[in-house]
Formats: C-alpha cells, structure tokens, sequence
C-alpha cells in the first residue's frame, strides 16, 4: 500500500514539474534548467524531495529508484547521474557527478566538476580560456559528511569525514579526513594495516 502510495505521489509530481522540464529541453538549455533547478530547491519537506527528483528524472541522465534530495541542494550541471537510494542532505551543491547506489550525503556537501574553472589569462584576469570541468565519480555505498568538498574519484565504501576536502582519488573501502584529505591507514576494509599503510604511503607522495 506504502508502495503504492509512493508511486501515485511520484507521478502527480512528474506532471507538475513536467512543463518546467520541457522549458529546459529536458536539461539541454542550461539557463532555463539552472533557473528551476534553484527554484525547485527552494521547496522544503518531502513533498519538496518528491518534486525535486521528479524535475531531475527528467533533466539528470539517470535518477534511481527511492533517492531523496533534502531542501536547498541542487545539480549544478544536467551530465550528472544517480544510483538508487541516494540520499542528499539539505545545502549541497553538485557539479558534474556520477553517484552510485546507496550513497549518503550530509548537509553542504559540495561536488566540484574538477579544478580548472576558473584560470587567468598572461595579465592576471580571469577567463573561460581553456575551461573545462571533470566529471566526478562517487561510488556505491558511500558517506559523504557534512561540509565535506569532493574534487576527485571515491572508490566505494567511502567514507569522508566532515569538513574534508578531497582533492585525489580514494580507493575503495577507505576514510579520509582533513584539509588536504589523507587516507586514515587503519580504516581501510578487508585489508591488514602493513598494507594499509603502504597503499597510504602512495596515495599521499602524489600530494
């Protein structure tokens, strides 16, 4: 019944946001698809989760099933894709992000769409010259903390501890924590700590 329910709610909502969706080009004209994706975040409660992922099933590539998107977080950018059972806590800004199953992400969480967005020119000026933004990938089963900003890959399983900003690739199974985010040796799942510390050791003489 619970299921059912679930269901009717989620498509009454498709047909609400279905005009909006279409004003965008189904997430193919950025200045339209930017202005709902602000505005649907605006909307607070679970009916306001429903009418974001019901917007967002139309724009992203892919929205999974069961996922809830909390008030005032949004998708920056319409190449990005979500697993089933996501879920987003509230003020989170993603850019171009791939999510896997079952990921968790607490309040402010940013995802950056890679590191060269913003350069300048031989005078010093800022310019869109050689722009370019890097998809990101979370994987499955992920927990992303508060205030937490992801610049690189995360394998699966991560987990990354408030506040921390991620700027290499994380293996599976790891948690990292802090500003440069390092590798914590003994959280590493299904591995002994010599090897741990070796893969630690590594992942840290590229910073």
């Amino acid at each position: 019944m619970r299921k059912a329910a679930k269901l009717l709610v989620s498509a009454v909502f498709r047909v609400v946001v279905f005009p909006a969706a279409l004003m965008t080009a189904f997430g193919r004209w950025r200045e339209p698809y930017t202005f709902f994706a602000h505005h649907f975040a605006g909307y607070s409660g679970m009916l306001g989760s429903y009418l974001r992922i019901a917007y967002y099933q139309y724009t992203l590539e892919k929205v999974g099933a069961d996922c809830h998107i909390a008030l005032g977080s949004f998708f920056a950018n319409p190449q990005s894709s979500m697993g089933d059972r996501v879920g987003i806590g509230a003020y989170c800004v993603l850019g171009q992000v791939s999510v896997g199953d079952g990921t968790i992400m607490a309040t402010g969480v940013q995802i950056i769409s890679g590191s060269r967005q913003h350069l300048r020119d031989e005078h010093g000026h800022l310019t869109d010259a050689g722009r370019s933004f890097d998809r990101v990938k979370v994987g499955k089963e992920c927990w992303l903390g508060a205030g937490a900003i992801v610049m690189a890959d995360l394998g699966d399983m991560v987990t990354v501890a408030l506040g921390s900003v991620v700027f290499r690739d994380v293996p599976p199974g790891a948690v990292v924590a802090g500003n440069p985010a390092h590798i914590i040796p003994r959280s590493v799942q299904r591995e002994n700590r010599d090897t741990a510390l070796e893969r630690s050791r590594a992942w840290h003489s590229g910073l």
